[in-house]
């Protein structure tokens, strides 16, 4: 990211943001928004917070779970109980100058505190609401909790998910909540868009389900015109040869994808076999997609000669896609990495270079950036109810010895 650039280069430094979610899905469409310049309120009950703060590793030195400094970077915290009708009153006067407030309370939890939309909408018509659960605000299964897995199993992906004669598996991340926090940072930029033309708000209605299912590509049509139902099938998608995980000399394996017919050509050069390519077998998409083990045990056979990295090298010049598996010292390791800053060092509270992952995607005039890890817990409440809403050190102390922040 270029050193010049100064705070006001920051594509979304214009918006006010008040995220009163929780756990992921929530923090995460916040930290999107936080990251490309919005200042973002996180909103946490006085004396615990975001059950965020306790959840992952602990740095081996601190004690510190380490987790909290990334779903809460560039954000300010503010305590304040909302289960309280003051938390509740003073959450709508933040809301009445907030350009947008993101929840992920279960349906209903909102209503029940007099924050529902249709309310704090009359004091701010241009307010964006992104609201983002489960299962949606609607609909007979609107009421359930949602976490991840469930609505990942909902949504498509866990059925497919392992191997075919295992269970299914789960992927290793929450990657619904994050696919919620990001369907709802979209549906956000959409709704500040609109908004110009209009001058209303709108709320957000991003679930996991939902989110799951868009990424779950053609499964609805095929099943729907083709009596298709996608199986489980491991390392690879069925019909798409060869694309595949095979073993290196060294014990690694290497990721290799070339299942076009022209890169499919390419690949066999590379292996010494450029005959391969004209073989009835394997000559095109569909042959080598009915041939995919036969195919695949040509590739295993060719790089079990080769350390993994050799293989690597030589698709790579050769232009056929080919990796190796990454776990986090790789990713720490790699020139590319390293090139491109997709790895930053951002100082933690106690002014250790913390490594975590970059902004992204890239601007090229008005990229976003990383500007500190998660606050304290109630960090900026005193600041942000003085520079907000005009409370005198008296009217802090109060709401202090009430409880209420």
């Amino acid at each position: 990211m270029p050193d010049s650039a100064s705070l006001t280069d920051i594509p979304l430094d214009d918006l006010k943001v008040l995220e009163l979610g929780q756990l992921i899905a929530g923090p995460y469409c916040g930290q999107i928004l936080a990251d490309f310049g919005a200042q973002v309120i996180k909103i946490e009950p006085p004396g615990k917070g975001d059950a965020m703060r306790q959840w992952g590793e602990a740095d081996k030195e601190t004690g510190d779970p380490l987790w909290w400094n990334l779903i809460g970077r560039n954000k300010q915290s503010m305590t304040l109980d909302l289960r309280r009708a003051r938390g509740q009153e003073i959450l709508r006067d933040l809301a009445a100058q907030a350009d947008i407030l993101i929840e992920n309370f279960r349906p209903g939890t909102m209503e029940r505190w007099g924050l529902d939309y249709a309310t704090l909408s009359r004091d701010n018509p241009g307010l964006i609401m992104v609201r983002i659960t489960g299962f949606g605000q609607d609909g007979p299964y609107a009421s359930r909790a949602g976490f991840a897995s469930v609505c990942e199993a909902m949504g498509g992906l866990r059925y497919l998910s392992g191997y075919p004669d295992r269970p299914p598996v789960r992927v290793g991340i929450s990657i619904g909540d994050s696919l919620a926090g990001l369907h709802g940072a979209m549906g956000t930029l959409v709704a500040l868009h609109q908004r110009q033309r209009s001058g209303c708000g709108q709320v957000v209605d991003s679930t996991i389900f939902e989110s799951v299912l868009a990424m779950m590509e053609n499964l609805i049509p095929e099943y729907a015109r083709a009596g298709k139902v996608r199986e489980r099938s491991g390392s690879f998608l069925p019909g798409i040869a060869p694309s595949n995980a095979y073993p290196a000399r060294d014990g690694r394996d290497v990721i290799i994808g070339a299942n076009q017919d022209s890169v499919f050509r390419r690949l066999c050069e590379a292996m010494g076999q450029p005959g391969l390519a004209d073989h009835p077998d394997y000559a095109t998409h569909r042959a080598r997609g009915g041939n995919q083990q036969a195919i695949d045990d040509l590739i295993a056979a060719w790089t079990r000669h080769h350390d993994s990295q050799t293989v690597v090298d030589i698709l790579a010049q050769a232009g056929v896609p080919a990796g190796l598996v990454y776990r986090a010292p790789d990713m720490l390791e790699d020139p590319h990495f390293q090139a491109r800053d997709s790895i930053v060092e951002v100082p933690d509270r106690h002014g250790k270079p913390l490594p975590m992952q970059n902004v992204f995607p890239r601007l090229t005039d008005t990229p976003g950036r990383i500007r500190h890890v998660g606050p304290a817990l109630g960090e900026h409440t005193e600041i942000i109810l003085a520079d907000w809403l005009g409370y005198s050190p008296d009217t802090l102390d109060a709401l202090r010895a009430e409880r209420v922040i």
